[in-house]
């Protein structure tokens, strides 16, 4: 089966997040159950640099927004599954990110800039492009891409099946309606039953409304996006929708994310022998400036610092948390002024607390390594990459019981503790004494080492590999083009799983 993939980002030509990683993990595992998958995204400057050219450039006519588009075919460095790269210098190349400038302002031009990654995926998709490949199924992912399946829709029968991943229902993609005639999108799409949002265009809207089936990274964020409270005013339309939503829980690339073969820690290790972390941690501390204790836990927050991600309330919490001798280490960027108080407290405490702001995948690694405790705690969280992570790496993730964090996390009660199914910590208030209690009750199980020993074991041998979430893609793919899933593609002979794999689409 043919599948186009298309998402704004890809690790590792480009990554601003966990949307990276999934882009480049899912269609490696679903390359894997025999899919013949082809990627598509911008052509970035970095993305130019760290793709594996294979072709020359084919140039693209009637792309809004620009009159020099190209298509660059190319392969990933890491998979080398092929990706084409749609090359547009006048969207693409200028410093800064793929949504913002340097000084962290959304680029003015994004509807265009994403418009144009649409009718390029539509165009790649039909066979316009390589008349020798069309694809069955086309999978968009979050509002950059939420006008793919509303340009396929206008193709009438002949189009491929689409696919809409919900990432964040936070981040809709909201323009002004003065740019629809720019945009090359049918005038009547704006409208309520189309893309129009409270006077504006929603590209995330067009996703819901115009894609054959919807998912979202976890079970949990399913159900919650159905709500008021995380439906962003759009749980309306999701709720008319409901049958064609299913909830599939993220997955770790442990190719990329494993202590036993990771390249940027200085020393590896496993749930068989954890000598190697206790090295990691002395290590991180040294590097960062940190006072080198093996008896000093080592708080982590690797997450955007954002309202969303309780960076605030880490803040608040703090000055309490360090006065109980923890060490603090803050790796990520996110809204200026926290950004400045966490930069004040890092001088404030030098000792204990070392903040950098900004993103370094390897840096990433070793403090899911060098960490004991990470601090995930968020107002509302679709997936969590970072605590898949965390687990593998034996730093215990401290989340807010929401979203996919719900699914990921056992907490340490004592019934779980005593039946092995403990991997973490959680707690459902929203003030910072939640948070602080939580923390406490995880610093009082660090001083009793047997017992934090044991909980990293646990956590270090959870599977959140690809493999199961790429079957359940793998059926939703063959369900939406309607054939079966050849009996020799099957997993197992066992009949219950056969059956769990061909089960019919539905939410959760």
């Amino acid at each position: 089966m043919r599948v186009l993939f298309v998402s704004s980002e890809i690790y590792p030509l480009t990554k601003t997040g966990g949307l990276a990683d999934v882009s480049a993990a899912l269609p490696a595992a679903l390359a894997e159950l025999g899919f013949d998958m082809r990627l598509v995204m911008p052509a970035y400057p970095q993305a130019i640099e760290r793709a594996e050219r294979l072709g020359r450039p084919i140039r693209l006519d009637g792309i809004p927004g620009t009159d020099e588009a190209r298509i660059v075919p190319a392969r990933t460095p890491d998979s080398g599954l092929p990706v084409w790269l749609i090359d547009c210098p006048a969207l693409y190349r200028r410093l800064g990110g793929p949504y913002q400038d340097a000084q962290g302002r959304d680029w003015p031009d994004n509807a265009l800039r994403f418009t144009a990654l649409a009718h390029a995926a539509a165009r790649l998709s039909d066979g316009d492009v390589d008349p020798g490949w069309r694809a069955e199924v086309v999978h968009a992912n979050d509002w950059q891409t939420g006008l793919v399946p509303l340009l396929l829709m206008q193709r009438g029968a002949r189009r491929p099946a689409t696919l809409f991943t919900i990432h964040n229902m936070a981040f809709q993609g909201i323009f002004g309606a003065g740019l629809l005639p720019k945009l090359g999108v049918p005038m009547d799409s704006f409208s309520t039953d189309g893309i129009e949002f409270y006077g504006k265009m929603s590209f995330l809207k067009a996703g819901l409304r115009y894609s054959d089936h919807l998912t979202t990274v976890s079970p949990t964020y399913a159900r919650e996006i159905l709500t008021p409270e995380f439906g962003y005013g759009l749980e309306g339309l999701l709720q008319s929708r409901g049958k064609h939503i299913t909830g599939i829980l993220n997955g770790a690339d442990y190719a990329v994310w494993d202590p036993v073969h990771d390249p940027h820690l200085p020393c590896q290790y496993s749930a068989q022998d954890m000598a190697g972390k206790r090295v990691c941690k002395a290590r991180l501390q040294a590097e960062l400036g940190l006072a080198v204790a093996a008896d000093a836990p080592i708080l982590a927050f690797l997450s955007r610092i954002t309202h969303q991600k309780m960076a605030d309330l880490v803040l608040d919490a703090l000055p309490a948390l360090l006065a109980t001798g923890a060490q603090f280490v803050l790796l990520g960027d996110g809204e200026p002024e926290l950004e400045r108080r966490f930069d004040e407290l890092g001088m404030a405490y030098p000792d204990q607390v070392a903040v950098r702001v900004g993103y370094e995948e390897a840096l990433a690694h070793r403090v899911q390594a060098g960490a004991d405790l990470l601090l995930h705690p968020s107002r509302f969280e679709p997936c969590g990459l970072v605590p898949i992570y965390a687990l593998r790496y034996g730093t215990l993730p401290l989340v807010r019981s929401t979203g996919g964090l719900a699914d990921i996390v056992t907490d340490a009660t004592p019934q779980a503790i005593q039946t092995g199914r403990a991997t973490g910590f959680t707690f459902s208030g929203l003030s910072t004494t939640d948070l602080v209690e939580a923390v406490h009750r995880a610093l009082d199980m660090f001083r009793q080492p047997v017992a934090w020993r044991k909980l990293q074991r646990t956590a270090m041998v959870q599977d959140f590999g690809w493999a199961k979430p790429a079957i359940e893609y793998r059926r939703l793919y063959h369900e939406l083009c309607g054939r079966p899933i050849p009996a020799e593609a099957l997993p197992s002979p066992d009949p219950a799983i056969a059956a769990q794999i061909n089960g019919t689409i539905g939410a959760g």
